[in-house]
């Protein structure tokens, strides 16, 4: 796993009390709302409760898009809504198509192909729109950066309204009707919406001052609580409306492609959180277009037959099998070619290349590699004559921006700061990657990414009122992630092996006070750590009922030596890479990344009582007792020499002693020479000694 900076909420005990007394909730949900920014009981309630929604005709383009609209409906002309090929999309085509039909529209729906159109509106599609005599063309989920396709439908005589929840480029389509929460000047505060948000704003507009937004609702919120959990849009605002509504609606759907697809899912009929809708739901939707045509999840959601739906569900579940194969194929390729050349995984922001992988999977591809390198990464499918991209960003580097300035390179592009597509010729990949890095080294060193914790835990608090405190706060995801709780300064007391050792469970200790808890998914080999070390745990709580009692569960979701410093460690990392990337360094640089005689020697004699080691950063670093990057170039050094073999892959660290052959003068280096090649370190500069 990568490294990440834990950082522990800070809580006002003063203000939690007034906010909880003046809310009427526990103390610890008054924590928890504090800690998501919600200080005044009118906005603890407008989390609790639900918040109105926003007046649609407030976003821009809005008026000019229903004028479009309800003209075309009474002159009976032909629409098309044109959607997406994802859970957003495709819920967002279903749900304007379906309104219109309700409406009496003369309608069609198309979908992009992902294998063959690519995201978004293209050209191909307009000319086909065009002779089928679509006179007005509407955009789910997609348009906004789609200028030549607008102009050739426009060309054609097409009316086009653009609905859209991407980031503009500066020019627009030139469409009849642009609506965007992200156009310059909006002010409608929908910026957190997905596609069919601003699809389900634009019915609401199309109803006029009078709708019946609760009838809304009813009628489309399981497809809003899909889209926007699938999107992984805040859910925030009105966005938990949409999701806390969708859930109630969802195991009672009267859709019968939806009925089918949760019972599939194993979800038919139960209660749901967002988590079943993002692992259930989302995931099968979404591999109708990555594994074969899209149109038919549109068809699914739309089935009034029994045995179409039933039929589909059940090839849509199978798609999603499929898809987990060929991802874990590709993540494989992917990771071989960074293990094979290494300075690939030394660049700032990761790029990735295959021939033929499939496009349907690069994306989740793409978010596996950032969690394991920490760094932004793009996956790019190669055919004979172009790349298509994606890739996926960590909090604070705006991917969209970094893939904007490569613009001259790229046949087509567009996404938002966590995630960004692209297009381009085959020969500009390598182009590509050296200016995405160029880029991200004009920003400064990256962001390190945040394990942000709700609170730390004292041992001897914990039961199961704490989990009980956050259902409130329920419905969860981003921006109002699930609770992640701190338990730091826990000593490893005893490692067992569950599940026929597929899984952990770890008995810790702090105070007298013995907690248990479980750590999915390592086995006790892989497991990092040995009883008696001292571990701060992130950890989720929740409720178990077991022979019809409730129990407390702790499930660790991450963690670390209770000593390490994670800032260091990063820090060091970033510089020993800028060492091998042999950029420029400064002297005080240089100076942090040469050891000493005393560094190597003492460092080596823990590397042989140890026998080696296998592990992550901070375990290696403590044993070292060294700033990290100078562990990092003493290992360099000791491979060089032909004393170890080493490898750093993601955030694990293999080092394998080797056998030697008498002394060694390791600072007769080429790594060394090489820093002293880019900077003058000065009288004090480390001289040749003989370790060994």
């Amino acid at each position: 796993m990568a490294l990440k900076k834990w950082v522990v909420a800070s809580v006002d005990r003063q203000a939690v009390r007034r906010l909880a007394a003046e809310a009427g909730v526990p103390a610890m949900t008054a924590a928890l709302l504090q800690v998501r920014g919600y200080t005044t009981p009118q906005q603890a309630q407008a989390v609790l409760s639900g918040e109105p929604l926003h007046d649609p005709m407030t976003l821009s383009g809005m008026a000019a898009a229903v004028d479009c609209i309800r003209d075309a409906l009474d002159s009976g002309a032909r629409m098309a809504v044109y959607g997406d090929y994802d859970a957003d999309g495709v819920t967002a085509t279903v749900m304007l198509y379906s309104y219109l039909e309700s409406c009496g529209a003369d309608v069609l729906y198309a979908i992009p192909e992902r294998e063959g159109e690519g995201y978004g509106l293209n050209l191909h599609a307009v000319e086909t729109l065009h002779a089928q005599h679509v006179d007005l063309l509407i955009t789910v989920d997609n348009g906004i950066t789609s200028i030549p396709e607008v102009a050739r439908a426009k060309e054609l005589g097409m009316r086009v309204v653009i609905t859209d929840h991407h980031r503009p480029l500066p020019e627009l389509p030139p469409a009849d009707a642009v609506v965007d929460p992200f156009l310059p000047g909006d002010e409608s505060g929908c910026q957190c919406l997905c596609g069919a948000g601003v699809a389900f704003k634009l019915i609401e507009a199309l109803e006029g001052p009078d709708a019946d937004v609760q009838g809304l609702l009813e009628n489309y919120a399981d497809l809003l609580c899909i889209a926007t959990v699938g999107d992984v849009v805040p859910l925030t605002g009105e966005n938990r409306t949409f999701v806390r509504f969708g859930l109630e609606m969802l195991p009672y759907t009267d859709r019968l492609g939806l009925h089918n697809l949760l019972e599939e899912a194993g979800l038919l009929q139960k209660p749901l959180h967002a988590k079943d809708v993002a692992f259930g739901i989302v995931p099968r939707l979404n591999a109708t277009g990555r594994m074969g045509s899209p149109n038919r999840a549109v068809r699914l959601l739309l089935s009034e037959d029994p045995e179409e739906a039933a039929s589909l569900a059940a090839e849509v579940s199978d798609d999603n099998d499929a898809r987990r194969s060929v991802e874990e194929e590709i993540l494989s390729a992917a990771l071989s070619q960074l293990r094979e050349d290494p300075p690939r995984q030394w660049d700032r922001v990761l790029v990735v290349e295959g021939e033929n992988w499939h496009p349907g999977v690069i994306g989740i591809v793409s978010s596996r590699l950032v969690e394991q390198f920490g760094k932004p990464c793009i996956v790019l499918s190669l055919t004979d004559r172009e790349a298509r991209g994606s890739g996926r960003s960590v909090e604070g580097f705006s991917l969209f921006k970094a893939v904007s300035a490569c613009a001259p390179l790229l046949t087509k592009y567009g996404g938002h700061p966590m995630a960004a597509g692209m297009t381009l010729p085959r020969e500009n990949v390598q182009a590509f990657r050296w200016q995405l890095n160029a880029y991200a080294a004009s920003l400064g060193e990256l962001p390190l990414p945040q394990l942000c914790l709700d609170a730390a835990l004292k041992p001897e608090k914990l039961s199961v009122n704490i989990p009980r405190a956050a259902e409130p706060l329920e419905p969860f995801g981003t921006d109002n992630p699930s609770p992640l709780y701190g338990l730091l300064g826990m000593t490893v007391k005893e490692i067992r092996p569950l599940s026929n050792g597929r899984h952990v469970q770890l008995t810790c200790v702090r105070g007298g006070v013995r907690v248990r808890c479980l750590r999915f998914g390592v086995s006790p080999q892989q497991f990092p750590y040995q009883a008696g070390d001292v571990l701060d745990l992130a950890v989720a709580l929740s409720v178990d009922t077991y022979g019809g009692r409730e129990r407390l569960s702790v499930v660790i979701k991450d963690m670390r030596l209770s000593a390490s410093n994670t800032e260091d460690l990063a820090a060091g990392v970033a510089l020993f890479e800028k060492a091998l990337r042999e950029d420029p360094l400064s002297e005080q640089e240089a100076s942090r990344l040469t050891p000493t005689r005393e560094d190597c020697a003492g460092f080596y004699r823990v590397l042989r009582t140890m026998g080696g080691y296998q592990g992550g950063a901070e375990g290696i670093a403590a044993r070292a007792g060294l700033p990290f990057a100078r562990v990092l170039s003493c290992l360099q050094l000791f491979c060089e020499h032909g004393l170890i073999a080493w490898e750093r892959f993601g955030g694990h660290y293999t080092v394998t002693l080797l056998p030697t052959q008498g002394k060694v003068d390791l600072f007769d280096s080429a790594y060394l020479r090489g820093l002293r090649a880019r900077v003058q370190l000065g009288p004090n500069s480390a001289k040749g000694e003989e370790i060994l």
